[in-house]
């Protein structure tokens, strides 16, 4: 599995090693090795955005029409597609996650590509009403070199999300990998060439974030940042953004709530929850780790909960049974544990879960079973602060005022779900939640063709959507005179200037 030969990586379509320092990727299931490689240099860096410039200018992928560029696209994937196991195995072996998960993750990176590529081939520009002795209209225009800088939970999907439409608009994209994870990035990059991005638009820089993102973010010749990951580094992006008047889309963190009304079907609402938070380990931006059930029918649910939670299958992710594999780091278990700790200190019980698994071959790898905490207050640090992890926080609720009030509590606005029989009762619930997408009798469900993003700390911008390839264009407008005679100017007429 593992060999001790350094991976290249993509510099401006140079493949070579990085000029930074070497680093193992790590199989969280095992703690062993599965990948060397170097970081990139900050030369490397700005290397790679330079060259990316130059090709942006002279390579005609900005130049194709948007059909040609959408060939591209479609082949991307189809060789996505006809790849899909290995690189199935290698999202596996990059993160943890169990088989069938990144399955899903292959066939939805594929699916991004062909989304893209079918909407670039119908995407239309608009000629505006006319105010005047002029045809008026709305057209965009790559904006050249558009960073994409993506994280360790999803990868492929996640670097799909930002490339896809990134090339489809015509630029030339830097790819910088979450450092635990690169291996996904460099092979859609192998993809991307087969397929026919011509050599220099797409390079992949993994390395540290606070290094190599924060450099890639800074340099003048990068016009666009596009960003998964924490609300702190986040936040950092959008500063120096401000300072090039760049624009970025932001998708941050969340702590989002989950809502069980009185007459929801419990067997639905408790198979969903359990997806909202525990599938992927709970690493995932958009969990459900505030659980609110009503009063009436919380003791009967958040028992038959905490017994199909504990009933979890965790373990091996290259089996197709295991429901949760392991976190992604040693520290980031150690950083659930802290908040577990956390919360008791703060009054909660921990109705199951919060422990580390043994026997089976999970004392190697960092595995952590899935976690209830009832007792808390939604005020509480536990309650408020986004774990990334397999903790769900449960509590009851009196009323719809006080549901309401207590799922807009929060610094994230990213996702919701609500669980109830009642139509009209779930849409006045959902659309008097503040988040970025709600989910009603389900969870954890996504369509490319649907715009996706949150509100306050959880970030700002809209990604996907047949939409969202103009997230990486500059709009411009443009006047076609109709008008018979000159402009009148200060008096001067077309008789005027004839003399």
């Amino acid at each position: 599995m593992f060999s001790s030969e350094l991976l290249p990586v993509n510099i401006a379509g140079e493949w070579r090693l990085g000029g930074g320092d070497v680093y193992e990727s790590l199989y969280p299931a095992t703690a062993e090795p599965i990948a060397r490689l170097n970081a990139v240099s900050l030369a490397d860096v700005n290397e790679a955005i330079e060259r990316a410039h130059h090709a942006f200018l002279t390579s005609g992928w900005a130049q194709k029409l948007p059909h040609e560029r959408a060939a591209v696209l479609h082949r991307v994937a189809y060789l996505i597609r006809e790849n899909s196991e290995t690189l199935a195995q290698k999202q596996r072996l990059d993160n943890g996650k169990p088989i069938n998960e990144t399955r899903a993750l292959v066939a939805s990176a594929a699916g991004t590509f062909q989304f893209f590529a079918a909407a670039l081939e119908t995407l239309e520009e608009s000629i505006t009403p006319s105010r005047g002795p002029f045809v008026t209209m709305s057209v965009h225009e790559p904006m050249g070199v558009v960073a994409a800088i993506t994280p360790w939970n999803s990868p492929i999907a996640s670097e799909a999300q930002k490339l896809a439409p990134a090339l489809a608009a015509g630029n030339a994209v830097v790819v910088k990998p979450a450092e635990v994870t690169p291996l996904m990035a460099l092979e859609l990059a192998r993809i991307c060439e087969e397929a026919g991005v011509p050599k220099g638009i797409v390079s992949v820089l993994p390395g540290k974030g606070s290094v190599i993102g924060d450099a890639i973010t800074k340099h003048p010749l990068v016009k666009r940042v596009s960003f998964t990951g924490g609300t702190t580094t986040g936040k950092h992006i959008a500063h120096i953004a401000a300072d090039k008047m760049m624009p970025v889309s932001l998708e941050l963190g969340g702590k989002s709530a989950t809502m069980v009304l009185e007459d929801a079907d419990l067997d639905h609402a408790v198979s969903g929850v359990l997806y909202g938070i525990f599938s992927s380990s709970g690493e995932s931006c958009i969990a459900g780790s505030r659980l609110f059930v009503a009063r009436s029918i919380y003791d009967e649910f958040v028992t038959r909960l905490a017994e199909f939670a504990n009933a979890l299958r965790v373990g091996d992710p290259a089996s197709e049974q295991t429901q949760m594999g392991p976190l992604i780091t040693a520290k980031h278990r150690e950083s659930i544990e802290r908040y577990v700790a956390l919360g008791v200190s703060e009054g909660a019980h921990i109705r199951t879960g919060g422990v580390r698994p043994h026997g089976d071959g999970l004392d190697k790898g960092y595995f952590y079973t899935p976690t209830i905490l009832e007792g808390l207050t939604n005020s509480a640090r536990t309650t408020q602060e986004e774990i990334f992890g397999p903790v769900l926080v449960a509590m009851p609720f009196d009323s719809e005022e006080a549901l309401i009030e207590q799922a807009n509590d929060s610094i994230y606005a990213l996702a919701a779900g609500v669980w109830s029989r009642d139509f009209k009762h779930a849409w006045r619930i959902g659309r008097a939640v503040q988040a970025g997408t709600v989910w009603v009798n389900t969870y954890k469900q996504f369509s490319v063709s649907t715009p996706f993003g949150g509100w306050r700390d959880s970030g700002l911008g809209r990604e996907k959507g047949r939409e969202g390839i103009f997230q990486y264009m500059e709009q411009k407008s443009m006047y076609w005179g109709t008008n018979e005679q000159p402009l009148p100017w200060a008096g001067v007429t077309h008789r005027a200037w004839s003399n």
